[in-house]
């Protein structure tokens, strides 16, 4: 299929991003990321993707509707002609059309194994985990629908919750699987050119 060429989306540090480029970087992924995106200015994930040399934009979304911005950003992912969208950390739920717009080429990572914990963010979902006394965790890849956290699972990765976890040690463990599952997905796009 060719170089798959991802864009990504972001609101934090990026840390899956950084997986994705030390795997591209190796060699074992036929892919490229071109754009990197932040509705927050001083967000990580920027600072990391100019570092590799990857072109990162902030666009604001402050003082405009959801479908403005969201526009703003399909414009400039146009323009880097991405295959796929990565949201990875991205704090903002997506518009109706975006997803309309972007069918079946937005990928999610949630830090649970969905259904679980669907809408929960961030440690708010490791200090859940530890909470309800689960016995294991883990991150689930879906595709990105209007509905926040209900589009089709593509990959789920688990790890055990050991007694004396903690929400740091909870997000450390499931952001290897993130990354590691974010790599499989696009390594698996690249064979066969969908998401299943």
């Amino acid at each position: 299929m060719g170089i798959i060429r991802l864009g990504v989306l972001g609101s934090t540090k990026g840390t899956d991003l950084q997986a994705i480029i030390d795997s591209i970087g190796r060699g074992q992924l036929n892919a490229s990321v071109e754009i990197a995106i932040s509705n927050r200015s001083k967000a990580y994930i920027l600072e990391r993707a100019a570092k590799h040399g990857i072109k990162s934009f902030f666009i604001s979304h402050k003082g405009k509707t959801r479908e403005e911005f969201d526009g703003e950003m399909t414009v400039e992912l146009k323009k880097h002609k991405v295959d796929l969208i990565l949201l990875i950390g991205f704090m903002r739920i997506l518009s109706a059309e975006f997803c309309r717009e972007w069918v079946r080429k937005v990928l999610n990572v949630h830090p649970s194994l969905l259904p679980k914990y669907a809408g929960g963010m961030d440690t708010n979902v490791h200090e859940a985990v530890l909470a309800n006394r689960d016995t294991e965790t883990g991150c689930t890849i879906h595709l990105v629908t209007a509905e926040v956290d209900c589009g089709p699972i593509i990959i789920q990765k688990k790890c055990s919750v050991e007694p004396n976890d903690t929400p740091d040690t909870l997000k450390t463990k499931v952001q290897k699987l993130e990354g590691e599952a974010f790599i499989e997905v696009i390594d698996r796009y690249s064979k066969i050119g969908k998401l299943e």
